[in-house]
């Protein structure tokens, strides 16, 4: 069985990507990109759209976007991507953070957020898991989606136990027993399922398929043109991954120490798509924190609109990856 603390990035372990301007002025400034196991680095390395840059780009690796969320909201990092729950649940509690830019999932793929469980687990459906211990993060994706399936079910969360472990905590809890089950996103899932664990529900049909960049307002403020500069290459990167799914599989595997065919599975599971931040968009999200909300996790006491900050996404790319 594979070492989980070798597929696992340590939430304070951070790598130097530099530009290859190295002169004064504009090259000396440095933006710090959170990035969770690998996921916003290898695809933008991969697609090679940061080369020739006249700014520093200096990455943090988290496990999971609720480290990555902390580090935005104590200024240790600039900005990061994570899902549209965690943003909620963050900005809800105070933290001093915006959407800057949006990426959505279509068509939703299956088996890229699901509750699962062990290869020896007797449970089979949502109600094998009545009185029984999930785990999951805190304010997580996976948090939410089973806040959403208890909600659906007509459930309460007493009629669950929700455990709230990290990801290498969750994994491990998952192949001892000692939860039944585990709510978690890619590329967790597929390296559940490469291990011999099932999907007990699927998250597909429940959750709205967004990712948000998030930055720190303090960074949004000092570092606005390059943040806006990254945003554009970050959105063409996306467009060469379309196409490129192999290559950036490879260098997932290489930047994450997952298993290749776990990696090609992930990157195809999280296939984005740039989105614009409107109306419309700033509504679907108020079923996020209508969730949360309900559940008592949160207070909605913040505007929804004001977590959102459009316009930093540049008209057209910046950068365009190389065929």
């Amino acid at each position: 069985m594979l070492d989980r603390r070798t597929l696992i990035v340590s939430a304070g372990a951070s790598l130097v990507l530099a530009g290859c301007g190295q002169g004064g002025g504009a090259s000396a400034t440095v933006l710090r990109v959170g990035s969770q196991k690998g996921g916003t680095k290898a695809l933008m390395t991969a697609a090679g759209v940061l080369q020739g840059i006249d700014y520093t780009v200096e990455w943090a690796e988290f496990p999971a976007a609720q480290n990555l969320l902390e580090a935005l909201g104590s200024h240790a990092i600039d900005v990061g991507l994570v899902g549209d729950a965690p943003f909620q649940f963050a900005y809800q509690s105070g933290s001093p953070i915006q959407a800057v830019s949006a990426h959505r999932t279509e068509p939703r793929p299956s088996e890229a957020l699901a509750i699962v469980t062990s290869a020896q687990s007797s449970v089979r459906s949502l109600e094998d898991l009545r009185g029984k211990a999930i785990a999951t993060g805190k304010g997580s994706i996976g948090h939410y989606l089973v806040l959403r399936v208890l909600d659906r079910a007509g459930w309460t969360t007493d009629d669950v136990k929700l455990i709230f472990l990290s990801p290498s905590d969750a994994a491990a809890a998952l192949a001892a027993g000692s939860v039944a089950a585990w709510s978690t996103w890619v590329p967790y899932v597929p390296l559940a399922l490469a291990q011999g664990g099932r999907v007990v529900v699927d998250g597909r049909d429940y959750v709205l398929g967004y990712t948000f960049e998030v930055a720190n307002v303090a960074a949004i403020e000092k570092k606005r043109e390059i943040l806006s500069d990254f945003l554009g290459r970050e959105a063409a990167a996306l467009a060469w991954a379309a196409s490129h799914l192999d290559e950036y599989g490879k260098v997932l595997a290489h930047e994450t120490g997952l298993p290749p065919a776990v990696a090609r599975i992930a990157v195809e599971k999280n296939a984005r798509i740039a989105a614009p931040i409107d109306d419309r968009l700033i509504q679907e999200q108020r079923v996020v924190l209508d969730t949360f909300a309900h559940a008592g996790e949160v207070k909605a006491s913040r505007p929804l609109s004001q977590a959102f900050l459009p316009g930093l996404l540049p008209a057209a790319p910046l950068a365009k990856a190389p065929a």
